[in-house]
């Protein structure tokens, strides 16, 4: 159902208003087709108010943080998307609170905050936990979302609390409640479902204070073995989750998959479970080599991959 034009004008008075654009401009994989509107929302109270009136109009609504682990339709998406990537201090509009009865701190982040800045500025400031996510191209709501992980941490680890907006209310949930597991919470799936008015504000984030030198060095080692290990062109990330007591890289690179095409689209020859777009790639290209590894990993080893992506609108594969 196309977006009345009443829903646009009260929208433009909240904030610029993009129609028809295309979202592969804000994707890492630079792939994905059109938003019918897309706006940009860059502090809570915005997002907050952007997110009411989508909801309060019954407007189907998409929140863009880095544009990783995200594979959108070709087709675009219907409805309102709402960009929340925000390169602001996240350590100056709310600075760590003391947690009583602990050494910890707590940390108020935005969803749009791009975790490579939250882990260098928290290493800078002395603040240990989130060191692990200096070479992750997201955002700490999607983060939070898919409970992004590396170099042995992940969002459970430091996500005490999640600020929501539920039917236009203003809520808290607990780590419990987001229910975190292997690149894996409630903001995905059967909760989601049944839950579509969820609509992630900001986290608060308990850390441990530390020497600045140990956790520079710390962010330092992790991005150093991301440039060495994961291949420089655009990608989505990791396709796969690693099934348990392997890894799903090792397995499509024992099949003979590396370096594998779809069109644009190839299985990188640097680390098998990515998928890089060599130039003008598509979704269709993309999911042909998902569904390609998957069959010759079930044939090969009996295994069945389970993607780790989130595939976005109306997919042919």
């Amino acid at each position: 159902m196309a977006l009345s034009s009443a829903f646009l004008a009260e929208l433009e008075r909240l904030t610029p208003v993009r129609r028809n654009e295309p979202l592969a401009r804000h994707t890492t994989m630079a792939i994905g087709g059109p938003a019918e509107a897309y706006v940009e929302a860059h502090d809570c109270d915005r997002l907050a108010a952007v997110a009411a009136l989508a909801q309060r109009e019954g407007v189907a609504l998409f929140l863009l943080g880095g544009g990783s682990n995200l594979l959108v339709s070709d087709a675009g998406l219907e409805g309102l998307v709402v960009e929340t990537w925000s390169n602001v201090d996240a350590l100056t509009g709310h600075p760590p609170a003391p947690v009583a009865g602990s050494g910890a701190v707590r940390l108020h982040a935005f969803c749009g905050v791009p975790l490579p800045r939250l882990a260098h500025q928290t290493a800078k400031a002395g603040l240990s936990g989130i060191e692990w996510a200096a070479g992750i191209p997201g955002t700490v709501g999607g983060g939070i979302v898919n409970n992004a992980g590396a170099h042995g941490g992940c969002m459970a680890d430091t996500v005490r609390q999640v600020h929501v907006l539920r039917d236009g209310r203003a809520e808290r949930l607990s780590a419990a409640e987001v229910g975190f597991t292997y690149r894996h919470t409630n903001f995905r799936g059967v909760w989601a479902a049944q839950h579509p008015a969820v609509v992630i504000l900001a986290a608060e984030l308990e850390l441990q204070p530390a020497a600045p030198t140990t956790c520079e060095h710390r962010v330092q080692e992790c991005v150093e073995y991301r440039r060495a290990t994961q291949p420089a062109q655009r990608s989505v990330g990791s396709i796969f989750k690693n099934p348990p007591g392997n890894a799903a890289g090792r397995l499509i690179e024992q099949t003979g998959l590396k370096g594998a095409t779809s069109g644009d689209a190839e299985i990188s020859t640097v680390h098998a479970n990515f998928i890089v777009n060599r130039g003008r790639a598509t979704a269709r290209d993309v999911n042909a080599l998902v569904a390609l590894a998957q069959q010759r990993v079930y044939e090969q080893f009996g295994v069945t991959l389970e993607l780790e992506i989130q595939r976005v609108g109306t997919h042919d594969a």
